[in-house]
């Protein structure tokens, strides 16, 4: 039975990647929030309002995902499928719920590309202009502190309704 989060596009969300679904073969799909190219490995670190999860693509496991890797850039849209592996120990990430495992890419699809963004969305602290951030909504709303805001005025509402309904309101 499919998952909530299960679409078309993917199998897991971005943050539910863990240690249990290792060996699993799996879809993921997001934009690219960071990309190292180490020549024969490409690392994308693939962001969804979910969270982040490491992809792995090899030059050795697939020629075709690293092909369409190398013009990868970041903010692209894609659908990334492979297998996912634990980590090698000492190249765990605790800063990431999903720090314990990677994805290693056999295919990789490009659903959209993307120019430089006007600011980076990568860096929290990062200071934009409220004009350019207004003009770009759209990027805006990719960064985590404001989406993190957004959830949480989104809870505090629901719980207020809530709590009118139970009283009769």
């Amino acid at each position: 039975m499919p998952g909530p989060m299960q679409t078309s596009y993917r199998d897991l969300t971005c943050g539910d990647a863990r240690p249990d679904h290792a060996g699993r073969v799996v879809s993921l799909a997001g934009w690219v929030h960071r990309r190292r190219d180490l020549g024969q490995l490409i690392f994308l670190d693939l962001r969804d309002r979910y969270g982040i999860t490491q992809v792995v693509v090899d030059a050795a496991q697939s020629a075709e995902a690293h092909a369409v890797a190398t013009t990868v850039r970041s903010e692209y849209a894609l659908r990334v499928s492979g297998t996912l592996a634990a980590r090698l120990a000492g190249t765990e990430n605790p800063k990431l719920a999903t720090g314990q495992v990677e994805l290693r890419a056999q295919e990789v699809e490009i659903l959209s590309s993307a120019r430089t963004t006007p600011f980076s969305i990568n860096e929290p602290d990062a200071e934009v202009d409220e004009a350019l951030r207004l003009k770009y909504r759209y990027l805006d709303l990719r960064r985590e502190g404001l989406q993190r805001r957004i959830l949480t005025r989104s809870g505090l509402v629901q719980a207020i309704r809530e709590s009118h309904h139970a009283a009769g309101f």
